[in-house]
């Protein structure tokens, strides 16, 4: 009777504390949107970011052809149109400034730390470890060398398409390494990883060298940005975010399974590399799109998983959501400050600057073990 009760309450406090985390997400979009050179009071932010909302009312695809070393490569393309719901009374020079201009770097930022929180915590339970996150399987370092690659020889195929192919190639590429008869153990493709990343680090330097007047630009990347947002990135990265999400919240329960180790899943009817599969390319996809549109963020696939379970608990059937939307409220909140300042920065500095700290104090405060 108490383990159904028990069974009874996880969705409860599941919505309980993703309601409490979306509502401060939404402060904080308010928050972000109404801050900049331009102050914008909240309640026309608010007025501003309903107008902007709008349904899909028709797709058209096509084909698009890159040069790629002197081949045609050929991309599909989609175009969406859309209708608005709500018509509020807003100034156009507001409309402009929060709907167009700060609104898509907000929800671009929203949809990257919603994506890097959600495969760091897949990531953490997959390895067993806190410490794990989403670029340990050289997901981050391969989106790098495409990236890379495009600056420094001014390839015509479009960055971030080379940097979600080289990032997908890249890991699965790791999985490969590390798959041995059908079997691929946990430490093995930890350590291809490393290789791996250590390798693509030696080649991302090399091209680095040979960028000549595009080395700034190489570097602002690598740092991470959310300074080119658009709609349209929001528009390719938040669907496949939000399947991905899904994909792996339906792999909760199996993933708080292996927690007690393979042998002991199997022998509770777990397919054990089945899962591992899935959740290992549920992972590596979500990390990879958000990787493509913003460059190398750091520290939020690794601080806010590890902080959540803190709070909420070791359950993943609880920890994924929550661990999703806190992670993008902090990569809201970090790029706002990024913006604001007297001059721009990369918000990946600014993560960096306030994860590092934070987690060298939880790990004085508490100390960590293998989950």
């Amino acid at each position: 009777m108490q383990i159904e009760l028990n069974q009874m309450r996880i969705p409860v406090r599941a919505m309980l504390w993703s309601g409490g985390l979306f509502a401060l997400l939404c402060v904080a979009v308010t928050a972000s949107a109404a801050l900049g050179p331009v102050r914008i009071d909240p309640l026309t932010v608010a007025r501003a970011v309903l107008n902007t909302i709008a349904v899909p009312t028709g797709v058209s695809a096509g084909l698009a052809t890159y040069s790629l070393a002197g081949v045609g490569v050929p991309v599909l393309t989609v175009d969406v149109s859309y209708t608005g719901i709500f018509s509020f009374d807003v100034s156009r020079t507001e409309q402009t400034i929060v709907g167009d201009i700060r609104l898509p770097r907000i929800v671009l930022g929203a949809v990257v730390g919603f994506a890097l929180a959600t495969a760091g915590t897949v990531m953490q339970g997959f390895f067993r470890n806190p410490m794990a996150d989403p670029s340990i399987i050289g997901v981050s370092t391969g989106a790098a060398v495409g990236a890379v690659a495009v600056i420094a020889f001014s390839l015509t195929i479009p960055l971030q398409f080379a940097a979600f192919t080289t990032a997908l190639v890249t890991a699965f590429g790791v999985y490969l390494i590390a798959t041995e008869n059908g079997r691929t153990p946990v430490a093995t493709l930890l350590l291809a990883g490393i290789a791996v990343q250590t390798f693509l680090g030696a080649v991302i330097s090399y091209m680095l060298l040979q960028s000549g007047e595009s080395l700034n630009e190489a570097v602002i990347w690598l740092m991470g940005h959310l300074h080119y947002s658009s709609w349209s990135r929001v528009e390719a990265t938040l669907p496949l975010t939000l399947l991905l999400f899904v994909a792996l919240l339906a792999y909760a329960r199996d993933l708080n399974v292996l927690l007690l180790g393979e042998t002991d899943a199997q022998t509770l009817g777990i397919e054990v590399e089945r899962t591992k599969r899935v959740l290992l390319a549920g992972a590596t996809i979500i990390t990879a799109a958000g990787v493509a549109v913003a460059g190398v963020i750091g520290f939020v696939g690794l601080i806010v998983p590890h902080m959540m379970r803190l709070v909420v608990g070791p359950d993943h059937r609880i920890l994924i959501p929550t661990s999703a939307l806190a992670g993008a409220t902090f990569l809201v909140l970090a790029d706002t400050f990024a913006r604001i300042g007297p001059a721009e920065v990369p918000v990946g500095i600014v993560t960096a600057a306030v994860g590092a700290p934070f987690f060298l104090f939880l790990l004085r405060q508490r100390e960590v073990y293998a989950l």
